[in-house]
Order: structure tokens, then C-alpha cells, then sequence
């Protein structure tokens, strides 16, 4: 059995509504006759539309595979332990983006240099991240590096639309909306992605995060996915 994870702990310290009393009822009466069959449609949807798209894009998903192979050798995918529903932990797949030792130079940047370590704790993000090689920049500029996560969703792990999937560590910033976040799939897109992205203060995109679960519904969801083919193919979505 697993431990508890930070997350849990996190969870668990509070004991107050969410925000006030009426937003905790709106958030856990989430699981009652309207919502659940929400739920299932959306289930239904992700699969019908993952296994689609992971039929269309196959040969595209090979190219990818065998440049990342090529170039910069294994690994191909890059996997993170991230936080879904229920706070089940699950491997976030990526395309590899990064050179090989990604982790050991982050750390030796964020040791040395004071402007990039205030970035990532405000951000979690850096904006000319040094540890992204050539061909892992076109892929983030044209979001083809999250196509694995179109598995995650086949698993059952994500979602086509929900909010951001995140690390362990970042639960705290979630607050007492922690257990909103908890309700739901995280997605492969959502409000944070077609609504500014890396121009967005943490804050914000948690508060995005926030909107979208309490306001989920068929519509918004298909404006989501309309929103991000468009952010796509422009190439608009990276700022």
C-alpha cells in the first residue's frame, strides 16, 4: 500500500468548507446524479476521442520517436510523477524535451543563479530554460510533446479537458481548493492552456483551474478543444 503523499497530508490538515460554506457544498455535492453522468460522458468522450487521435497522428508519433532517437538517443519519453483524482499519483508522459541530465542541471542552476531560482519557485517554470535541446524546442512550441499524454487518457490517469496536471509539490499552492482540484482528471488541455499559458501568474492558472471544475459542463469543454486546435496549428500557445 502507499504512503501517504505530501499532498494527502495536505489535504487532510483541513478541515474548513472551501472558501465558505456555500463554494464546499457546490464542490462535493460534485458527486451527485447530474454530475456523475457528466462524468461518465466525459469518461466516454476521452476514450473515443484518445484512441481516435492516437490512430491519426500514429505515423506523426513515429517520426517524433525516431528524431528524439536519432538525435539525443534514449530516452524517448519523459516521465513525472504527478497528482490526479483522488490523489492517485500516475507517470505523466511527455515526449523528452530535455538533454539527458535535465534534472542535475536544473538543480546546479537554480544553485547558482538567484533570477532563474525566483522564477521557478514563482512559476515552477523557466522562460529560456537552458536544459531544452533543439528539436525539444519545436515540439513545446507546437505542443506535439504532451501527444503521450493521449495514453494517460486511454488509462484512465487524465482527461481531454480538466485542470493542469501537477507535482506533488505543488498541492500546497492549491490551498483549501486542493480538494476542488481532487474531484476531477487532470487534462491534456484546459482554461490555463487557451487562456494565456506561460503569460500567467501561478495564482491565476490555479484560479482558472478552480473555474473550470466548478463550471465544467459538454459546452465549455468543446470550446476548450476548439480553442486549443486553433492555439495549435497558429502556434500561438506557447505565450
Amino acid at each position: 500500500m502507499k504512503t501517504m503523499s505530501e499532498a494527502h497530508r495536505h489535504l487532510a490538515s483541513y478541515d474548513k468548507p472551501i472558501e465558505g460554506r456555500r463554494e464546499h457544498v457546490k464542490a462535493w455535492t460534485a458527486f451527485g446524479p447530474r454530475r456523475r453522468a457528466l462524468g461518465l460522458a466525459k469518461r466516454l468522450f476521452d476514450i473515443v476521442f484518445a484512441l481516435g487521435a492516437l490512430i491519426f497522428v500514429a505515423p506523426l508519433f513515429s517520426v517524433i520517436m525516431l528524431a528524439i532517437l536519432l538525435l539525443d538517443g534514449r530516452p524517448i519519453f519523459y516521465r513525472q510523477v504527478r497528482l490526479g483524482r483522488h490523489g492517485r499519483s500516475f507517470n505523466c508522459l511527455k515526449f523528452r524535451t530535455m538533454v539527458r541530465d535535465a534534472d542535475v542541471r536544473l538543480a546546479e542552476l537554480l544553485s547558482t543563479c538567484p533570477k532563474s531560482q525566483k522564477e521557478w519557485l514563482d512559476a515552477q517554470k523557466l522562460s529560456n530554460d537552458p536544459r531544452v535541446n533543439m528539436l525539444g524546442r519545436f515540439l513545446r512550441k507546437s505542443s506535439l510533446d504532451e501527444l503521450p499524454q493521449l495514453i494517460n487518457i486511454l488509462r484512465g490517469e487524465m482527461s481531454i479537458v480538466g485542470p493542469r496536471p501537477i507535482v506533488h509539490e505543488e498541492a500546497v499552492r492549491y490551498g483549501r481548493n486542493l480538494r476542488l482540484y481532487l474531484t476531477t482528471r487532470p487534462g491534456l488541455t484546459g482554461l490555463w492552456q487557451v487562456s494565456g499559458r506561460n503569460s500567467l501568474s501561478y495564482q491565476e492558472r490555479v484560479q482558472l483551474d478552480v473555474r473550470y471544475i466548478r463550471t465544467m459542463s459538454a459546452t465549455l469543454d468543446a470550446r476548450i478543444i476548439l480553442k486549443t486546435i486553433a492555439i495549435v496549428v497558429t502556434g500561438k500557445g506557447d505565450h
